[in-house]
């Protein structure tokens, strides 16, 4: 089965390695800034769909339906954002007659709106966060929910997702300006302004379920994810599994992330989404229907590989294991390193990278996306890689986190490393005592200049030292890689 990967950057690198493994050759699309990206470099063959921008390339179902049809590829991974959650692109790819690996558009259009999904929750007896079920485009509706229900409440986009067009709203004459924005917001994103709302629960903690379903009706879930630590409702650490959910819970939120997934005839990886209040009562937020961001610290605890597992549902295969097979061991923490300036209140930080060192060692991860000589865009996400720590307890998981922090060197651009570094030596979150707004709450108060220390200092000289006589003496030094041959021929046929 030739595979196709819709996507860029570290996920379409992972779906290439997986694929690999299985024997299935792979097909890489890129956007002209791409050209050089390492998704393109490692895949069997590469394929132009278009220029920078995503709405003319990595978003036009059509240009990437026809680099399946030139390449002969079969079926087509999407990884995750872009096409991933695009119902008429799963729909487009089976009339088609082309794979799509994840779920069927049916389960996508479902749990796609969000009001559409708490409806069917509901019916289900899933507990859901008290709000609106039916969309809304008139403030005034919304006015006669927060009688009713109280403040704080949270407004949110009907097609929303990914911390994208929601507003928090804490007193009554701020609704209306909350609204406006993201009704506009939500029509910029998702073309679509309906929006709703619901309580806002105070100081919740963010948990997810990771459940895996085939298209013979078997479903198991993998445990759960801490997903608390956000900045700006974007998740910047996740952990397996959450310190809080002991086997007692960890069983309770399972079985309803199965019933959940049943509901909508789930088959493929997905993630059922909940908010966990102080009393560790649990209410379902939405569900992706998708392989998630942080997925490897599931794999690291569970010993599974969920890309190996989407291909192999996406062939009509049963699930490779049961319920009953699934026994966690240790503890995983994952960072997403961002090519942004911490100092600089995370400014994106796009550039030539010129010298990059990741981190090995016992229990080290490294899913990523870029090596020494690329440029990173202004185009994109700007997330170089995912660094994942495994230890047996989630001490030894933070100790190694903190050491392949220490070793993790990027040159030429800005990175999230110094902020990484700053949480995992924070009090609160060694002792777990966090919630959603724990990082907004404690940024103000970091001073990200101080934190460097004068061993860093020190080798920041020396290798800005060691770059400036490499290139006054015109030195070029080899790169690492699998074929430097096949690097060459790709790199002359991209010109």
């Amino acid at each position: 089965m030739k595979v196709l990967i819709a996507n860029r950057g570290e996920i379409a690198v992972r779906v290439i390695r997986a694929c690999r493994e299985l024997g299935y050759p792979t097909v890489a699309v890129y956007s002209e800034p791409d050209r050089a990206a390492l998704h393109v470099v490692n895949a069997d063959e590469a394929m132009p769909i278009g220029p920078a921008p995503s709405r003319e390339s990595y978003l036009r179902i059509d240009r990437i339906l026809e680099a399946a049809k030139k390449t002969g590829a079969e079926a087509i991974h999407p990884g995750y954002g872009f096409l991933a959650e695009n119902a008429d692109f799963a729909r487009a790819c089976r009339d088609a007659g082309i794979v799509f690996i994840g779920p069927s558009p049916e389960s996508i259009d479902a749990m796609g709106s969000k009001t559409e999904s708490r409806q069917r929750m509901q019916a289900a007896g899933v507990p859901v966060v008290p709000g609106l079920t039916e969309p809304v485009k008139a403030v005034e509706e919304i006015e006669d929910f927060a009688k009713q229900s109280g403040f704080p409440i949270m407004i949110k986009a009907s097609a929303g997702g990914g911390g994208k067009g929601l507003r928090f709203v804490e007193r009554a004459e701020d609704l209306r300006q909350a609204f406006e924005r993201v009704s506009s917001e939500a029509e910029s994103f998702f073309g679509d302004g309906a929006v709703y709302a619901e309580k806002f629960i105070v100081k919740p903690r963010h948990i997810e379920v990771q459940v895996v379903g085939d298209q013979h009706g078997n479903i198991v879930h993998v445990g759960e994810r801490e997903c608390t630590l956000q900045r700006r409702h974007q998740k910047v650490v996740e952990e397996c599994p959450s310190p809080v959910v002991d086997a007692e819970l960890r069983a309770k939120l399972g079985a309803m992330a199965v019933r959940a997934a049943a509901a909508v005839n789930y088959y493929s990886t997905g993630t059922i989404e909940c908010l966990m209040g102080p009393d560790r009562e649990f209410y379902f937020l939405e569900m992706n229907t998708r392989l998630q961001v942080e997925h490897p610290v599931t794999e690291m605890v569970w010993g599974v590989d969920l890309v190996k597992e989407q291909l192999r549902i996406a062939r009509g295969e049963t699930l490779s294991f049961r319920q009953e097979d699934l026994v966690p061991h240790g503890h995983a923490i994952e960072c997403r390193v961002y090519a942004e300036d911490p100092a600089r209140k995370f400014a994106p930080s796009p550039g030539l990278i010129r010298y990059i060192n990741l981190p090995q060692g016992p229990g080290i991860r490294n899913d990523d996306g870029v090596y020494a000589g690329y440029t990173v865009p202004v185009f994109y996400d700007p997330m170089l890689s995912k660094l994942i720590a495994h230890g047996k307890s989630r001490e030894e998981a933070i100790g190694r986190m903190r050491r392949a922090l220490t070793e993790y060197r990027v040159e030429g651009i800005m990175t999230t490393i110094p902020f990484f570094t700053f949480i995992m030596n924070h009090p609160d979150f060694r002792d777990a005592r966090f919630d959603t707004g724990f990082i907004d709450r404690i940024l103000p108060s970091i001073d990200f200049a101080s934190s460097v220390t004068g061993e860093q200092i020190d080798a920041a000289i020396a290798a800005a030292a060691i770059f400036a006589f490499e290139e006054s003496q015109n030195v070029q030094l080899p790169e690492d890689t699998a074929s430097r041959w096949k690097e060459a021929a790709r790199r002359e046929a991209l010109r």
